[in-house]
């Protein structure tokens, strides 16, 4: 999942680099966790470096940080070293202890591609950053910090910096309809195409017919519509005919950098909350005041002390002066900051170590646009509600939650340990989700808290890379019990119920309304649309909030459902995903995306559905005898023609597997295609004149097998396979050998092209048909068969049985994607399409989301912000839902959307939250009912409905009698 976000190009370059992280505490641990998932191969070297022992104060902010390194007094880079180690086998992580201050000599770090500095102060920041701003190539320089409820992030990657993709986006192709012979040239896309490009990009065109010498040829362009954009002067060239693809063309581009001394006057900042436009830099004044405060007293801020809060604020009144655009100060930022810059809020720096984590991803192989140059997140909207809370309840306790109640309260601190919670998931979200749990103490109240997990699946290879909590010795044990025994290493206080349930519509009973009521919030970390809303229904119903969240590659999504507050998951509905038209796959494919479903479905009917349809059908009809007896005295058994033609043409060796699959190889990549051309020649016109072939539509062309072919030969082997797994025939080794296989082909007797006379469904809103009639010359055809196969003993209680294949992406070994993969690309070679490899096939038929680490922890932080906020019952505009996308990089918090009210008259009004209650008696009818409604809210009900049942409408016959029903 992580090669689809980054690509191989990115991924060798992470395979060459040698990192430098100082400051192992709650943020820096966050960043050494990730940029250690994601760095590969024995060549990448991850130093981390730490001075500072490990105290209680860890345990709250440090989960790779446990009881026994806080007794021992270890030193936290070494007591982290082999837990952040064992996250990848591939990456050699060393641990320095020794001294970094101002006296340092800095010479070591020219062995580092990319230097990371949290806790460090901010004059030793300048002094390393300039160090790697001078040398050549320059040391890419990155400094994160949490203080409190406020966070920094700061990039210098010199004063050049080339990025060879800056969003990670696939190149788009643009189908073209028409250009016009102009200047400028205007190009038009199809209809309901839009082409989503901007002004500036670069295109390159193919299979234009007319004005062909634009094939091959590179234009910017400039958007003049959705559905056109122009391309500089065609007056001088052939016109246009028809046909044509656009392609984008990724450029590279620099950034330029400036030092972190130069920025700190003039910062360049990133913001992310429309809202607040003003926000990143009061809080860099703030910030920047709070360093001075830390070199001018040598300590921070004490914990809720007001008179250094007002130290601070004369402090960031004269830095501003200082600036060059002289930001207001905001005196309600710098007194937050000064109350809780000595506590920190775990979720903070996860969602500020999954963006730091990423730049380090950028900084060692140009992918992805970098961050120029700050980055502010705050979270006063957690502390402002606190305003009136007494400065004792911040103080500290001498426990493991110190750091956070710095920030929230004791009583928030508490309400957090009470907390009964329902995670949805114990995937990549899930298991960050579970690490902040643990951060925060949710659910280990003495009496009272619980946390409460769920996941079907097993732990495959493929999770260990961003879901952090597992290791290899997991793999093929359930996620949620070993999620939970992984939490209670990071807090052992946690209570965990951990289940194996699957949540959706069809394991309706196994959360009760009960369960629900039970939870203070349910948290959803899933892939699974349906089973999103199907648990926002429940919530709805329940009157339980929500917090849902998501991620695509870079890209993440955080919101925050509450009742009677904001709308809920099914308030709004995504666009339905586009379906490929039926005609398009069967017969006119026009990307390799058509295709890799052709040849996605091609396997489910073959090997899976055509399967199960047979076996079904001997399970309802024990004996062949029995079967020819029926359809010979005129009975019309479902299905039975295709079982009885499947039974005729069963491989009962290795041989006819193979035969099979030349057989099929002859159908599916040359009498297809010929057949197409008998039915619509190549000069064949549409009623208006046009060419029938034209673009989207290209004409086939029959594939003539070649032995040497890799691609013919490697669909005959795993069409052969799967032939042979399904109709359960033995293979050895030698099977498998070319000779052996060559040996077959050369004598196999391919039948001849005979054209057909059945019409070609070319209309695209038209479906694939349920069922396909059977002529009554089929039918006698199959009772000859069946007899045949009868009087040959090839009907025996064997020969009735097959063995339908599930199809599993991940099983590199069962030969499922080689077959997807050979088929599609063949295909594609038939219709002049250009193939795909095998990982971006396995992709595409294995619907395969992709996914990074970095999104997945800054999205989970954000989800544990919300969730705070849920816990102290804040209103509405203290929720925050977020958009994200870490390749280009942006940040967008928004407001939740209120929920709707709908009138009904004179002021009574309802919302989806809302109940209407009324108790009845024993002998309540359904007129009682109806009274006491009246009567309690002042209207008239004019029917009575549960449900899709009709239990009262006036209109309908013997309806009034039901009045008197209880």
């Amino acid at each position: 999942r992580q090669r689809y976000v980054l690509g191989d190009t990115a991924m060798q370059k992470m395979a060459q680099s040698h990192v430098f992280l100082s400051g192992i505490g709650g943020l820096g641990v966050e960043i050494g966790k990730l940029g250690n998932i994601y760095l590969r191969r024995h060549k990448c070297a991850l130093t981390v470096h730490d001075t500072k022992h490990c105290t209680k104060w860890d345990l709250g902010i440090n989960f790779f940080i446990h009881e026994d390194d806080v007794t021992s007094q270890r030193n936290r880079a070494e007591a982290t070293l082999h837990r952040i180690a064992e996250l990848n086998p591939y990456v050699h992580v060393a641990a320095s202890t020794v001294p970094l201050d101002e006296t340092t000599d800095l010479s070591f770090l020219k062995h580092y591609q990319c230097v990371i500095l949290t806790e460090v102060s901010l004059l030793l920041q300048k002094k390393i950053n300039d160090f790697c701003h001078a040398q050549q190539p320059p040391i890419k320089f990155i400094s994160a910090d949490v203080y409190g409820v406020c966070s920094r992030l700061f990039c210098d990657f010199g004063d050049e910096f080339e990025v060879l993709d800056t969003t990670g986006e696939e190149p788009k192709e643009i189908f073209i309809s028409n250009i016009t012979q102009s200047n400028p040239g205007i190009v038009t896309c199809l209809e309901n195409h839009p082409h989503r490009l901007e002004t500036g990009q670069f295109l390159t065109f193919r299979e234009v017919n007319g004005m062909s010498c634009l094939n091959g040829s590179t234009h910017q362009i400039t958007v003049v519509s959705p559905y056109s954009f122009s391309i500089g002067d065609t007056s001088e060239m052939e016109p246009y005919l028809h046909g044509g693809i656009a392609v984008q063309v990724k450029t590279p581009k620099m950034c330029y950098f400036e030092r972190l001394g130069k920025q700190i006057t003039n910062p360049l900042c990133l913001v992310a909350d429309f809202s607040k436009p003003e926000a990143p830099l009061q809080i860099h004044v703030a910030m920047l005041a709070l360093n001075h405060f830390q070199e001018n007293f040598g300590r921070g801020p004490n914990i809720g002390c007001l008179q250094d809060a007002e130290e601070m604020l004369k402090i960031a009144m004269s830095i501003s002066e200082t600036l060059e655009n002289k930001p207001q100060v905001n005196g309600d930022v710098v007194k937050w900051l000064s109350r809780t810059a000595q506590g920190f809020l775990p979720p903070l720096a996860a969602a500020v170590g999954g963006v730091a984590s990423q730049e380090v991803l950028k900084a060692v192989t140009g992918k992805f646009s970098p961050l120029q140059q700050w980055l502010y997140i705050d979270v006063l909207d957690i502390v402002t509600p606190l305003e009136k809370v007494g400065s004792e309840e911040f103080l500290p306790r001498g426990d493991r939650y110190d750091a956070l109640r710095a920030c929230i309260g004791d009583s928030l601190c508490q309400k957090l340990h009470d907390l009964n919670v329902f995670l949805v998931g114990c995937g990549a979200i899930g298991c960050e989700m579970l690490k902040n749990f643990a951060l925060l103490g949710v659910g280990t109240g003495q009496d009272k808290g619980l946390v409460t997990i769920t996941d079907p699946d097993l732990i495959e290879k493929s999770n260990l890379n961003r879901q952090f909590l597992f290791r290899p010795h997991h793999i093929q044990k359930p996620k949620s019990y070993t999620a939970a025994e992984a939490t209670l290493n990071i807090n052992p206080y946690i209570k965990i119920d951990s289940d194996i349930n699957k949540v959706c519509p069809a394991t309706e009973n196994t959360y009760s309304d009960e369960f629900y009521t039970k939870q203070d919030v349910i948290v959803t970390a899933l892939d699974n649309v349906e089973a999103r809303r199907y648990i926002d229904s429940r919530c709805v119903a329940n009157l339980r909030p929500l917090i849902d969240s998501g991620t695509m590659g870079t890209k993440g999504h955080t919101e925050v459902i509450v009742p009677h507050l904001t709308e809920s998951y099914n308030s709004h509905r995504d666009p339905p995903e586009e379906e490929i038209p039926f005609c398009t796959l069967k017969s006119f494919p026009a990307a390799i995306e058509h295709t890799i479903q052709w040849a996605r479905d091609k396997f489910e009917s073959s090997f899976s559905h055509k399967p199960s349809l047979f076996n079904k059908f001997w399970q309802t009809y024990p004996s062949a005898e029995e079967v020819l007896q029926r359809i010979k005295s005129g009975e019309s058994l479902e299905g039975c023609f295709h079982v009885i033609k499947t039974l005729s043409r069963r491989p009962r060796s290795w041989t006819q597997c193979v035969e099979l699959a030349r057989v099929k190889f002859e159908k599916y990549f040359s009498h297809k295609a010929l057949q197409l051309l008998h039915s619509f020649p190549l000069d064949t016109r549409l009623k208006d004149g046009s060419l029938f072939w034209q673009s989207p539509k290209r004409p086939p062309f029959p594939v003539k097998f070649e032995f040497n072919d890799p691609l013919h030969y490697g669909f005959i082997v795993s069409a052969a396979k799967l032939f042979a797994a399904v109709y359960c025939v033995p293979f050895t080794e030698k099977d498998l050998s070319e000779e052996t296989i060559l040996g077959i082909i050369s004598s196999v007797k391919v039948p001849e092209f005979r054209p057909s006379n059945k019409v070609v469904q070319t209309d695209e809103t038209a479906r694939k048909p349920d069922h396909i009639p059977v002529s009554s010359e089929d039918e006698r055809n199959a009772i000859f068969q069946l007899e045949k196969s009868i009087l040959s003993n090839e009907a025996l209680e064997t020969d009735l049985q097959m063995k339908p294949i599930s199809f599993e992406k991940d099983d590199d070994s069962n030969g499922h994607i080689d077959f997807i993969t050979a088929a599609s690309n063949l295909r594609a070679k038939m219709y002049n399409i250009e193939p795909a490899d095998r990982f971006k096939t396995k992709r595409i038929a294995g619907k395969i989301i992709p996914a990074i680490a970095t999104a997945t922890a800054a999205v989970s932080g954000l989800v544990a912000l919300e969730l705070i906020k849920v816990v102290g019952g804040y209103t509405a505009d203290a929720y925050k839902n977020c958009f994200l996308n870490l390749a280009i990089p942006i940040m967008v918090f928004t407001e939740t959307a209120e929920v709707r009210r709908t009138e009904i008259r004179n002021g009574i009004s309802f919302t989806i939250w809302d109940r209407w209650t009324i108790y009845g008696k024993e002998d309540f009818t359904l007129l009682d009912f109806i009274n006491a409604v009246r009567e309690k809210y002042g209207i008239e009900p004019t029917m009575v409905v549960q449900g899709v049942k009709m239990l009262y409408v006036p209109v309908m016959p013997g309806h009034i009698k039901r009045l008197k029903l209880t």
